[in-house]
């Protein structure tokens, strides 16, 4: 901890110039008596450090010292060294500049901290895609990351799920989203804001052109935005049924007791909720939509007829 500490108070000092005990007290959170102690153990570590009396004094370093120390500490080099993902940016055409960018965030590292940073690669590994199904094919993802960083439009011809199947258009990229191991690009275009999924694109001109994000738009906030109105357009009914122990644990629904929970679960469709409620086996009895619980029964008895055959 004082560690860490020592490195944060040594970096305030290098980025912001003078600060007084008082200064470095409050944004370290701790004493001016600790910060006195601090100071004098980088004085005797060989740190250039030295304080001026008076109204205007306070502590700074000797003019022209520069650490090389990157205010990284343990936990924070872990963290790094673990967001970095090689196959993520190895599709973003970032695979060298990433591996680049690790070697030196490792020299830069004292050997303690170079030591945590190896381990962390060691022994964690985050596959992002999902187990069913091949990765998505995206030859276009490097062309189009380029675009998103210059900010230069592109032309793109596009396969969607709705008549006309195939369309082109002029869009902005304004950024581009890793969903579950499945890349959707955020642009802007004759209708407003749209997302694409990256594996549906079919062809890819960029164009000279560059523009401007509209003020106000944030990736994150848009994405967040566009969940929430995925959800809700997702989920267009409900379906009251009743659930064992172990159905309310695959649910996500807190089970009443021991026995059977009735409860009310949003569902996309009748035909997504026979297929879904169907894994559930014994563990589920739908009560409601009649329609949905119809559906089930034919779908049983043609199992059991079919298996006593």
């Amino acid at each position: 901890m004082r560690a860490s500490r020592l490195v944060t108070l040594l970096l305030l000092l290098q980025n912001r110039g003078r600060m007084t005990a008082r200064q470095l007290a409050e944004e370290l959170e701790v004493s001016v008596r600790t910060v006195y102690r601090d100071v004098e153990a980088l004085g005797a570590a060989g740190i250039p450090l030295y304080g001026d009396a008076g109204h205007a004094g306070g502590y700074r370093l000797l003019d022209g010292y520069r650490t090389r120390l990157t205010g990284l500490t343990a936990d924070e080099a872990q963290a790094a060294f673990l967001a970095a993902l090689p196959g993520t940016a190895a599709e973003l055409g970032l695979g060298e500049a990433l591996a680049t960018a690790q070697l030196k965030l490792r020299a830069a590292l004292p050997a303690e901290l170079r030591e945590h940073a190896g381990r962390i690669q060691e022994r964690f590994l985050l596959d992002a895609p999902g187990w069913y199904g091949d990765a998505d094919r995206t030859p276009y993802l490097a062309l189009i990351a380029g675009a998103v960083w210059a900010r230069r439009a592109v032309v793109l011809r596009y396969r969607r799920w709705r008549a006309p199947e195939e369309i082109e258009r002029r869009v902005e990229p304004y950024g581009l989203v890793l969903k579950a191991g499945r890349w959707y690009l955020v642009a802007g275009g004759p209708s407003g804001i749209r997302t694409y999924r990256v594996d549906q694109i079919l062809e890819v001109h960029a164009l000279a052109d560059g523009f401007a994000v509209p003020d106000g738009f944030g990736l994150a906030a848009y994405w967040s935005g566009y969940l929430a109105d995925f959800r809700a357009r997702l989920h267009t009914g409900d379906a009251l049924v009743r659930l064992t122990p172990e159905g309310a644990r695959r649910l996500g629904v807190t089970p009443v007791g021991d026995g059977w929970t009735e409860a009310r679960v949003p569902i996309e469709s009748v035909g997504h909720a026979h297929g879904e409620f169907l894994r559930l086996g014994t563990d589920i009895e739908v009560l409601a939509p009649a329609e949905l619980r119809d559906r089930i029964a034919q779908t049983v008895r043609a199992l059991a007829t079919r298996y006593e055959g």
